[in-house]
């Protein structure tokens, strides 16, 4: 079907062109009474959407997947990828849909892609549909992550389809439409260098990577060795990416390859969720039983990730197997590194240390301050900005906690900026105990907990009168904590 014709959305289809065997031509599934739960009109006025025309019936038709502009052909994507450490050959898009790109005035490219369309030839005896908690969880988190600077897919909306799903019990349905710079994984690339290993004379693996230069790493394009340069790019990105998560107490949950994007943004917000109390084995998840994806684990899966992608690089790295290898593996020893200066340039900056403070100080300040919050059982995020009170000289309560008469007096003689640090540790985030309130509260039809919610995650880092309950930690009977990855 097609759009109103007074209404101009254009979408191309260049990963459809260029990856044509990695794109399957697919409908959405029709929904029976569409109802909108969550616009951004935000970001649709940065997409060059119309917000009122998105809250049209057409406007709805476009965001289920159900009415698309003329030309535009939605596909399934394929890719494998590792799930908790094994291989699987082929996932894809399995209730997901990229729409096309929507070109921006800087011919930059945005996917629209849909999750909960229905059933594709990847769902794997799945059913293909979403529910509305789930959905509004991606909304809520990631959003949250864009405003607090982290790189990651956004959300444009929610859409309740109006059909039961059945989970343990009937569930209502929705589908989330998200938008993200592309979205290529290491998982594509798995797909595409088990395509040649199959026999593939049509260079699908060079066509991707070339695809993945020009979209996230032109400058990769101009080096001796171009492949490599993608490569470390995706190192760097990724090292970034992971060190602002750590920094924040986020836990992605389901590190899998599949969801290393190679953009650097974070994607797949299933059984994701913010740690309280300070602990590095944190987990959420109700599946990853081992922890494999803990808090503290998350910079070591990153750089297991990356070694997979190393893998599927090496054709493409040097004709010669053994240079391929040794070209990968000082590539990623770069990884250690360059996450270690963004995590320690980063905590400084939430210390508020000054510039100037040398490292063996500064290492050692942060080593015993992570240490006390995990003996003393602290909230991760508002301990920070506890430590910015005390920084002005308020009473806060840290004094005479274990071990915090010895620490503070070091860390104050640095002269530490309140301000500074004021501007780097967020007030709100997406409290395990109010996502929930809100997604429960959205099930029963009530989405005001849910609007109040992403109020205060707007501005996370302006303290705001009235807002108390979003700043406070969980209260005690919220009990421990369990993910579902909600399909």
């Amino acid at each position: 079907m097609s759009v109103a014709p007074d209404t101009t959305v254009i979408l191309d289809n260049r990963f459809a062109r260029d990856l044509p065997e990695m794109a399957v031509a697919w409908q959405a599934e029709p929904a029976p009474a569409p109802q909108l739960l969550a616009l951004n009109e935000t970001l649709a006025a940065e997409l060059g959407l119309d917000a009122a025309w998105l809250r049209s019936a057409d406007g709805l038709g476009l965001l289920l997947g159900t009415v698309v502009p003329d030309g535009a052909t939605p596909v399934a994507q394929a890719y494998a990828g590792h799930q908790f450490g094994g291989f699987v050959p082929r996932l894809g898009d399995g209730r997901a849909l990229l729409l096309g790109e929507l070109v921006g005035p800087d011919d930059g490219l945005r996917d629209l892609h849909l999750k909960g369309s229905g059933r594709t030839p990847f769902a794997r005896g799945g059913d293909g549909l979403a529910v509305v908690g789930p959905m509004l969880r991606e909304y809520i988190v990631s959003e949250s992550m864009h405003a607090m600077g982290i790189p990651t897919t956004r959300s444009l909306a929610v859409v309740a389809t109006g059909r039961e799903v059945q989970r343990e019990t009937l569930l209502p349905g929705a589908v989330l439409a998200r938008v993200a710079s592309s979205h290529l994984r290491v998982g594509s690339f798995q797909y595409a260098n088990l395509h040649a290993q199959a026999g593939g004379e049509d260079g699908l693996l060079r066509r991707l990577a070339d695809h993945a230069i020009a979209r996230h790493h032109p400058g990769a394009a101009d080096a001796d060795n171009p492949y490599l340069a993608l490569y470390q790019a995706v190192i760097s990105a990724q090292a970034r990416l992971v060190a602002q998560w750590m920094l924040v107490g986020f836990v992605h949950g389901v590190m899998n390859t599949d969801n290393m994007t190679i953009s650097g943004e974070t994607i797949d917000y299933g059984p994701c969720a913010f740690m309280e109390n300070f602990d590095p084995a944190t987990v959420f998840s109700s599946i990853d039983h081992g922890g494999r994806y803990a808090y503290g684990n998350q910079p070591t899966v990153a750089a297991w990730n990356l070694a997979r992608f190393a893998e599927t690089l090496l054709p493409l790295l040097d004709d010669d197997g053994e240079q391929a290898v040794e070209l990968a593996t000082q590539a990623l020893h770069d990884f250690g590194p360059q996450f270690d200066a963004a995590w320690t340039a980063g905590v400084r900056a939430k210390l508020g240390l000054p510039v100037g403070i040398d490292d063996a100080t500064a290492t050692a300040l942060v080593g015993d301050a992570l240490t006390l919050l995990q003996q003393n059982q602290l909230d991760y995020t508002s301990a920070w900005r506890t430590l910015a009170r005390v920084a002005r000289g308020d009473d806060d309560g840290l004094r005479g906690r274990p071990g915090f008469d010895d620490w503070l007096p070091r860390w104050l003689a640095l002269n530490p900026d309140a301000d500074a640090m004021d501007r780097v540790n967020p007030v709100y985030i997406p409290r395990n105990h109010l996502v929930e309130e809100a997604l429960q509260a959205a099930a029963d039809g009530d989405l005001d907990p849910f609007t109040h919610l992403m109020r205060a995650l707007a501005k996370p880092f302006d303290e705001r009168p009235g807002l108390d309950r979003y700043a406070a930690p969980a209260p005690d009977d919220f009990g421990s904590y369990r993910t579902f990855c909600g399909t």
